[in-house]
Parts: structure tokens; sequence; C-alpha cells
């Protein structure tokens, strides 16, 4: 249920936690440095930070991404701009800027750079070193959940573990969708990891690709046009699929393309509280679909649908879609077919959600 991931790392994670952590190379030593407060990093590094959207079709994705360079390159994940969309790049300013090109990519470690025309000289992140991260370090998320740009989470490093030959960092501050690909600093205020969401067997796992992997990208000299990039990525394993094959047979993916209009008279309050419940049902229903369990997957969804279709404090047509979607899928022969039916009147709500609050004061 989950849009497949371009890279080994989360094909083989769920079975690397099973195992017990293990460190990196062997640890450097660094000067003694100056350890700053959440608050510091964010006012201080916040202008590097940027918010990226892939929109395809009436879909609209985002994700986080950081400055790695003055002339206008940024670090992500590749997850964020793969999908054949278009790319735009909003800064911390407010500006938008359109993305026409990527610098490097490396599949299997799900990282990115692409590059915009700054149109000055842009602040840049400083990058640490991830060979000596350690279990029990601090380690602070900055990313854009839609419709929360710059939220800011803390925890520590949970563990370091060993995905086949590479190294990734658990974490325990939240990464929700719209964060990945933002930077993972550690309190001296330096990038030590790129953020990713993983999830396996039910649960919201956390994750950071090291710093130090993308270093080698970060000195390509060469890059593609957007166009070119897509062509090499727009397989169904990257764009989110229009059918699905299951057991039962194919299914066809009939996502709502709601006009922005329908949601005329909901204030933003309630359309933050919709996409923050749909989503956190999709983190939840999605690990036990690709696990088989299609039927809790389903059960999941109804009771967010039923919920949000009788919640009172919404507007009507928020509630309406919900009963809608839910009568859909109560006409599907299997739990197969009824988890997509739900899933794609949930992602009609979350991509109309997006472009309506984009357009609101």
């Amino acid at each position: 249920m989950l849009l497949a991931r371009p890279c080994r790392l989360a094909c083989t994670l769920a079975c690397a936690l099973l195992a017990s952590a293990c460190g990196g190379p062997a640890k450097k030593t660094t000067p003694a440095r100056t350890e700053l407060s959440a608050r510091d990093i964010v006012q201080r590094f916040k202008p590097a930070i940027v918010r990226i959207e892939n929109t395809m079709g009436s879909q609209v994705g985002v994700g986080t991404g950081f400055l790695v360079s003055e002339s206008g390159r940024i670090a992500t994940n590749l997850h964020v701009i793969a999908g054949g969309g278009v790319l735009k790049v909003r800064l911390s300013d407010g500006s938008e800027h359109a993305v026409p090109r990527v610098v490097a990519v490396d599949m299997e470690r799900d990282l990115a750079i692409i590059e915009i025309d700054a149109p000055t000289k842009m602040p840049v992140l400083p990058l640490g070193d991830s060979d000596i991260v350690e279990p029990g370090d601090t380690v602070i998320a900055i990313g854009n959940p839609m419709l929360l740009d710059f939220t800011v989470s803390d925890g520590l490093i949970s563990s370091v573990r060993k995905v086949e030959e590479d190294v990734i960092l658990q974490i325990s501050a939240p990464i929700s969708q719209g964060s990945s690909g933002g930077p993972l600093f550690n309190s001296y205020g330096e990038v030590i990891g790129v953020a990713t969401l993983v999830m396996t067997e039910g649960q919201n796992l956390n994750f950071g690709v090291p710093i130090n992997y993308l270093r080698p990208l970060l000195a390509h000299d060469g890059s593609e046009s957007i166009a070119e990039f897509s062509k090499r990525f727009q397989g169904p394993e990257h764009r989110g699929p229009e059918t699905i094959k299951t057991d039962a047979g194919v299914i066809q993916r009939e996502v709502p393309n709601h006009d922005e209009a329908m949601l005329d008279g909901c204030d933003k309050e309630q359309m933050a509280k919709v996409f923050t419940g749909v989503t956190r049902a999709i983190e939840l229903g999605a690990p036990l679909y690709n696990d088989g369990d299609h039927e809790a997957c389903y059960n999941i969804y109804k009771q967010t649908a039923t919920h949000f279709e009788k919640d009172k404090t919404l507007c009507k047509k928020l509630r309406d879609a919900f009963g809608d979607g839910m009568l859909k899928a109560e006409t599907k022969n299997d739990a197969t077919a009824k988890a997509w039916a739900m899933r794609d009147t949930f992602d009609g709500l979350l991509s109309v959600i997006v472009r309506k609050a984009k357009s609101m004061p």
C-alpha cells in the first residue's frame, strides 16, 4: 500500500531491526564545539531548509530538502522527487522556484541532489560527520508536514544499525509524511543525516540516512533536465500505481479529483484535523496491508472515515466525502478492494486539502 522505495534499504530494514545494533567505522575524535538549543538551531538554519512539491496531475506530493551549496543545490530523498511530476521549491521567505535540474542520485540509499536557479547567494547548512554518531546522541529534525511547514521535533539516536553493507540511523524524533528529505541535526547544529520514514510491522519507525553517504553526490559536476530524469523514474514503482495486482485480480485505482471549491467554507483548522487523522490512518493501515492483513487495514480506514463522517465540527462537504467513500467501499466484494477504495478516498482528500490550503491566506 506504500509507495515503493527505490532502494534496497527499505526492503531489508525489517530484518535488520531484529539484529543487534552495530556501529559504523572506527570512531573519530572532534575538537570542542558549542552546543546549541533546538531554538537556536531553528533560528540559525531555517533559511537553508526548503519545502519541495512534486505535482503529478491532481496529486501533490510534499517533502523537505536543505541547501548544500550557495549556488542553489538542494539535498533530499530520491522518493520525494521521483514520479515524473513538476518539481517546485519553496524557500523560507515564501518565494517559489522551479526545479530545472537533477544533479545526482543514489538509488540504493534514497538520496538526491536537485538544483534551482538561485536568485542570490544561498545559505548553506553545515555538515557533520555521521561516522562518530552514537546511540544516545541528541537529534533534531526539521521538516514540512503538509500543512505545518518548518515543524521541529527532537529526540535521540536510538540505534546505529547495519543494513547489508550500509549503516542507518534509527531515531526517536518523529518524522511525518512531508518531512522526508529534511535535515537531522546534532546538538552542535551540524547535519548528520537525511530524514526518511520507513514503516514496518504496523509501526512508524523513523530513520536517517547518514550524511556521509551524501558527500559523493556533492562532488558531482554534471546534471540532467527534469524531463530526462523523469524518463528514467516514471515506472510504477516510483509514480504510484494506477492499477493494483492482487491475488483476487487487478484493481483499478479511482482517486477522486476534487475541485478546490468543494472545501469552500471549510477552515484551515478543519482541514488540518482531517489531514492529520487521514495520514495517521494510512501510517497504521498500510503496513498491515503490506503484511497481508487487508481486513485489518480496511477496518482502520473505515473507523477513521466513520469518525470524520460523524464529526459535526467539520464542514459538511468533508463529512460527505468520507460518507461517499464508505458507500463505495461497501460495494466491493472483498477486503482488498474495500481497502483500496478507502485509500482512494483518502488520497483524493489529501490532495485537495493541500491545494486548497496553499490558496488560503
